[in-house]
């Protein structure tokens, strides 16, 4: 199958006086990114961006603040938002110190677009940083930034002493023995029969909450189904799909699959986690929440079989509210799955 437009990288960066992260930094990192990509990619210096004229091509806006398409310019509906072509992979959550001169990591995942701005991207992080984190405005030097592999494998293609971005193949590709059917070719039941042993379940260690809303309001864990999920999955993976990488074909796949999922059954070993942010923005404190644990997905070896390339394509997409700034983070494992594609699974850091 042909990579996906998709690519993590990990940042390293070192804190120059010692800066106390809060429970969630992921809030914090996207506020300073944005705040600074803004500042070095905005023309025309305008107080907001809804009315400026350069809001379709300006690289803050399609990266930060995608902008919908006009009411009855979309083929198949009309969107009040789309998702943003990044992710802010936040460090492990926990409250800690960092002493001067030591040293922390977070990722940055890029889709389509975004990835093709990577350069402007680390600029704007540097610039960010070196402005200070945290309400004390403690500085921090961004020292090297490496592009992650599907097999985790780090490698340098950034550093503050050689600041000259070096190529890279900045892509995803699928593992061996997971494919991705098409709605034609799911719907033909021996075409499970060529892609290996599969699995019994699937499971989700969900590390990062998982907020999903229905009509603004969020679902509590006994409101949550597998349905619900894949739907999430899906129609991220699609938008994204195709307003920031071109690929207009993920739609129908999108809608078969959410109808795949309604054959699933679940079980759950889930608690719900409440955190509080600071809004910059909005200047008030706001409290989040979503789900954290295991969640299990059940099912035939045909139904698994085609859920799981959306479930593994999740782990660095996210999926549900606030993705951007980390939220709804996972880690999929599954029984007698082809060692192939165990060996690509995804641990996000």
């Amino acid at each position: 199958m042909t990579p996906l437009p998709i690519a993590r990288y990990r940042l390293t960066a070192r804190v120059l006086r010692p800066l106390t992260l809060p429970d969630y930094a992921g809030s914090l990192l996207r506020g300073q990114f944005g705040a600074a990509l803004r500042d070095v990619a905005c023309m025309t210096r305008q107080a907001t961006c809804q009315n400026c004229p350069l809001i379709s091509t300006c690289t803050y806006t399609r990266i930060f603040e995608a902008p919908a398409p006009p009411k009855g310019q979309h083929a198949l509906q009309d969107f009040s938002k789309i998702p943003n072509p990044y992710i802010v992979e936040p460090p492990t959550p926990g409250a800690r110190t960092i002493d001067a001169n030591d040293d922390f990591e977070f990722h940055l995942v890029l889709i389509g677009c975004a990835i093709e701005q990577l350069a402007l991207l680390i600029f704007a992080m540097q610039r960010a940083l070196a402005r200070g984190l945290t309400r004390s405005r403690v500085p921090v030097d961004l020292l090297q930034v490496d592009w992650v592999d599907e097999h985790h494998h780090p490698y340098p293609i950034w550093s503050i002493d050689k600041p000259i971005l070096q190529e890279h193949n900045a892509t995803l590709p699928w593992p061996d023995g997971l494919h991705f059917a098409t709605e034609s070719e799911a719907t033909n039941t021996d075409s499970s029969s060529a892609r290996g042993q599969k699995a019994s379940e699937i499971s989700l260690h969900i590390h990062t909450p998982i907020r999903l809303q229905h009509q603004g309001r969020p679902l509590g864990i006994g409101q949550l189904h597998p349905k619900t999920l894949m739907a999430a999955i899906a129609r991220r993976t699609a938008l994204l799909m195709e307003f920031h990488a071109g690929q207009t074909d993920w739609g129908a796949a999108a809608r078969h699959i959410i109808h795949v999922s309604e054959r699933l059954t679940d079980t759950r070993e889930l608690h719900w986690f409440d955190w509080t942010r600071y809004s910059s923005r909005q200047q008030q404190e706001m409290t989040l929440g979503g789900v954290l644990g295991r969640w299990t997905l059940h099912g035939d070896e045909d139904t698994l079989s085609q859920i799981q390339p959306w479930l593994w394509l999740g782990q660095w997409l996210h999926v549900g509210k606030n993705a951007t700034m980390g939220l709804g983070g996972y880690r999929l494992h599954a029984q007698e799955l082809n060692q192939k594609v165990k060996q690509h699974e995804v641990t996000t850091h």
